[in-house]
């Protein structure tokens, strides 16, 4: 009987040792299930993320916003966290799409009045013969384009000589006018000329080589390789005003900076680099701001390229001993230069648009909610936009710091729950490294939400490059770096580019030696 409870206790104890080693076997495969399956949504996400890049629109609107807050989860979320979980369709009525306007055409271009009138025979009535009077008018306006005239201008230099002095063989000093100042001399090139091929490639990217079949189509031969020479004497001419607004850049006390590819051909480096930096607003009519009646913000975008590098010594170099404040989007080589930085909610927003993207369309969660929160940060913004900076870092004290609490709070919280390797991991985990940074706009009136001034500086940069592909050396880049400065800075400040940059040509080559009445603000144009 004994032996028997043995042997029996004995089976009880293998068995039990099977069922530890089935049990390990089972959390074992589960692991690994969990593990394939994390990996799947990974290449999932991936995917979806190329497939969007390829073939959808680049645009970052949220799809999926009118269903934000339908699911029960998310709802659940928003009401312990104090966001309004009403659908914005029930709270705001919906508005009928009005009939678009055709803007009349500008008062100041020249009218050429062509009156149509009916044949003599036809002024008789029909009835009684009598002859018809005229009752009135209708007037339609036609916009006709003349194609640019092109001329040649001959400078005529007349000489005067002593007639009584040669007669008496005495040597006569022969007069004559001086040689007219000429941004390129020797050259033929007038500013005005100048003017067309630099605003042509930099502000509308049209590449040298198709400028050239242009000026053939009014049988004129020029070059590509003339009109680069070109322009590297022209951005030579703009240097020192360049600098010159360099130095009026870093005296502002809030500077934007991004930075964007360039192909140099002889470059080694597979990839070169222009910087972008940008102080002001968008517009002259936004940048009022003034301290005891002298303005504060000037509208500058100044691009800067030091030998393709991207490392931290080329903004160190260029901004030098600032320290004001620089709002970037958060890479690190710009934690080497000497200035409170200010993050990018633009930058963090995109990262969740992109775990959206890549969750697929018909989920909605815990990324909308991300999207909301910023959302409601910068809806806050657009109103407060034309007030004072004061009332502006009121105004943010009151409705949008309680905000950025509840959002640090959901971060904290979901960053437990959500994998670091997914794509909304990567999100909420960027916010919270970048947390310090994003929240430092609200103290000051001065700054920004968002870095969206300069990645619209260096747009069209961008938009060029895909014309014009690269630059042959590094002195190509630092002439367009030059270029691009002038044309943006001219647009920032209300200007048009072809008529600032003729009139600044007209004037650098006088050789002035003060600038101050070249600088955008300061000039006035017919």
């Amino acid at each position: 009987m004994t032996k028997s409870i043995q042997t029996l206790l004995d089976d009880n104890a293998s068995l039990q040792q099977l069922l530890l080693k089935q049990q390990a076997l089972l959390e074992e495969k589960d692991s690994k299930i969990s593990e394939l399956n994390q990996s799947y949504q990974l290449l999932l996400e991936q995917f979806r993320l190329a497939q969007h890049h390829r073939f959808s629109r680049s645009s970052e609107v949220c799809e999926v916003q009118g269903e934000l807050f339908n699911e029960a989860e998310t709802l659940a979320e928003d009401d312990t966290l104090g966001i309004d979980a009403t659908p914005e369709s029930e709270t705001t009525p919906p508005q009928t799409k009005k009939k678009p306007k055709r803007k009349p055409l500008p008062k100041h271009l020249p009218r050429v009045q062509v009156v149509h009138d009916i044949d003599e025979v036809d002024k008789q009535c029909g009835c009684c013969g009598h002859q018809l009077q005229q009752m009135g008018e209708d007037v339609s306006e036609k916009l006709e384009f003349i194609p640019a005239k092109v001329r040649v201008i001959e400078n005529i230099r007349l000489k005067y000589s002593c007639q009584h002095c040669e007669k008496h063989g005495t040597n006569s000093n022969i007069k004559q006018a001086p040689v007219p100042s000429s941004p390129i001399p020797k050259g033929y090139a007038t500013p005005s000329l100048l003017s067309q091929i630099i605003t042509s490639k930099y502000q509308y990217a049209l590449p040298l080589y198709r400028q050239e079949t242009l000026f053939k189509q009014h049988g004129i031969e020029i070059s590509r390789r003339t009109m680069s020479d070109w322009m590297m004497k022209s951005g030579a001419l703009f240097k020192p005003l360049y600098q010159l607004l360099r130095e009026i850049l870093l005296s502002q006390p809030v500077i934007q900076a991004d930075e964007t590819t360039v192909k140099v051909i002889n470059d080694e480096r597979a990839k070169s680099y222009i910087w972008v930096y940008c102080t002001g607003a968008d517009s002259p009519a936004s940048s009022n701001l003034a301290f005891k009646g002298i303005p504060i913000l000037r509208n500058i975008v100044l691009f800067d390229y030091q030998n393709g590098s991207r490392s931290g010594a080329c903004p160190l170099k260029f901004l030098g001993d600032f320290n004001g404040y620089l709002q970037t989007d958060g890479y690190a080589a710009y934690h080497k230069v000497n200035a409170e930085l200010i993050g990018c909610w633009a930058h963090a927003r995109r990262k969740f648009v992109e775990a959206q993207t890549a969750q697929g369309k018909t989920k909605v969660g815990k990324v909308n909610v991300a999207i909301r929160f910023i959302q409601k940060l910068s809806a806050i913004e657009k109103t407060i936009a034309d007030l004072s900076v004061d009332e502006k870092l009121k105004q943010r004290h009151i409705k949008s710091e309680p905000i950025l609490a509840d959002f640090k709070a959901w971060l904290d919280k979901s960053a437990l729950q959500v994998s670091s390797k997914s794509k909304l991991g990567e999100a909420i985990s960027y916010s919270l490294n970048q947390w310090r940074k994003l929240k430092r706009y609200t103290e000051s009136g001065f700054l920004n939400i968002d870095n969206n001034r300069a990645e619209r500086a260096v747009k069209p940069f961008v938009i060029g490059r895909k014309n014009w592909l690269f630059n042959i050396n590094h002195k190509g880049a630092e002439t367009s770096a030059i270029l691009y400065s002038i044309i943006e800075t001219a647009k920032a400040n209300g200007l048009i580019p072809f008529d600032y940059i003729n009139h600044c040509l007209e004037e650098l080559a006088k050789s002035p030696t003060v600038l101050d009445g070249l600088l955008p603000w300061n000039v006035k144009l017919g």
